[in-house]
């Protein structure tokens, strides 16, 4: 009871914070948003069951090698934000950069798959029928609603709702890791922590790491906030948000991996709900408030994200209402025949894919530019490592 006192104290408090006017106006905050939601979007509602089954007491060792490999992402984008900013496109790079904007929109129709899975399952876990077949009607469902909203009307009217739902989500994800760090005292005072082996590292294993990319995607959106913000911010800015989500993402991942046996909890897309319930009672249902609404408008914002890029990249000949068409049907193919970390596998490889074309272009501009540096075979290396992901990565097995 404490514990939950302790917890929603926690909450509120850095709610009331998150929605202080000052704040909320912050220019250079407001840029750190848009990345930061869309990295902590469903990552922190999955990773935790996942790496701990596969990695044991090293699973924060892997969050670090994953966050470490999306900065240097990041860092590619960032440095073809301000080269784009300094300099005009060349016709080459201007057909490398079609093919990386269409890559883009088919990862965001992939993702939006993924977020809105997410959602069905934490959904059903609501109800007194928490199985798949549930989830998935849950999940079509909403995709349909999606297509309504966004063809009659547009997303202007639930703009306002991914503000909102990104200072809850962090409120929550705050008091989840206070709950965490009063577990994990608890079980230092009684000499009770655990330190699971990691299975094998084998190329497998390497793999299914390959596939989970896209729990830490998303910062890459900064990159299309050129009509808001200037170069300078959104370069900032994505590198804070980077800063501030692998914080959270290791801190997490370290409360969680030495309290918990793999062979403790079963592995699912909600397996968190069924571990946080031992922490402390109050957790489940605020992380299937925070899974809601963070998935709905994560999903909202890729659907948006995508149908405005096929608009853009055909010059109009798509109009956004027919790519929210074709982004459901595609969303409801995968719900109906592909499992959620089949889907989570895809988006990671998707993802990739674009973050590998966008470092071929980082790599041109450099040598353009003059620099044959460490910089030069960095973004070579990276581009390589995008196309292996793109290539080899593999689902995990529930």
């Amino acid at each position: 009871m404490i514990t939950d006192i302790i917890i929603v104290l926690a909450t509120v408090l850095v709610g009331a914070l998150l929605f202080l006017p000052k704040l909320v106006k912050n220019k250079f905050w407001r840029a750190t948003i848009t990345p930061l939601a869309s990295i902590i979007g469903s990552g922190f509602l999955i990773l935790g069951p996942i790496l701990t089954q596969n990695f044991g007491g090293f699973a924060p060792v892997a969050m670090a090698a994953l966050c470490l490999v999306g900065f240097l992402f990041g860092m590619v984008i960032r440095f073809n934000i301000k080269m784009h900013a300094a300099q005009p496109t060349g016709k080459y790079l201007a057909h490398v950069e079609t093919l990386s904007s269409w890559v883009l929109a088919f990862a965001y129709i992939v993702s939006v798959a993924y977020y809105l899975n997410l959602f069905g399952a934490f959904g059903v876990r609501l109800s007194d029928m928490p199985d798949a077949t549930n989830a998935k009607i849950l999940t079509s469902g909403i995709l349909i609603f999606i297509l309504l909203v966004g063809w009659l009307r547009g997303f202007h009217a639930l703009e306002r709702l991914e503000q909102i739902s990104v200072s809850l989500k962090l409120a929550i994800i705050i008091g989840l890791l206070v709950g965490l760090m009063l577990f994990n005292a608890e079980h230092i005072v009684h000499n009770e922590l655990i330190f699971s082996p990691s299975k094998d590292l084998s190329w497998p294993l390497i793999t299914l790491s390959f596939g989970l990319i896209v729990t830490i995607q998303g910062f890459e959106t900064s990159r299309y906030l050129g009509d808001e913000y200037d170069s300078i911010t959104r370069i900032n800015s994505m590198r804070f948000a980077q800063y501030i989500s692998s914080a959270i993402y290791i801190i997490y991942i370290g409360l969680i991996a030495y309290i918990f046996k793999p062979e403790d909890f079963g592995l699912s897309e909600t397996a968190i709900i069924d571990m946080m319930v031992v922490v402390a009672p109050i957790l489940p249902a605020m992380l299937i408030v925070a899974a809601l609404s963070a998935q709905f408008s994560a999903a909202i914002a890729d659907t948006g994200g995508s149908g405005g890029l096929m608009s853009e990249l055909t010059g109009g000949k798509i109009k956004p209402q027919y790519a929210y068409l074709i982004l459901v049907v595609i969303g409801l193919y995968l719900t109906w025949n592909v499992n959620i970390f089949g889907i989570i596998s895809y988006a990671s490889r998707a993802f990739a894919f674009y973050y590998g074309l966008q470092a071929i272009i980082a790599a041109v501009f450099a040598y353009k530019s003059g620099d044959r540096s460490l910089r030069f075979y960095l973004y070579i290396g990276l581009a390589c490592l995008g196309f292996v992901i793109a290539i080899f990565g593999t689902p995990v097995e529930a």
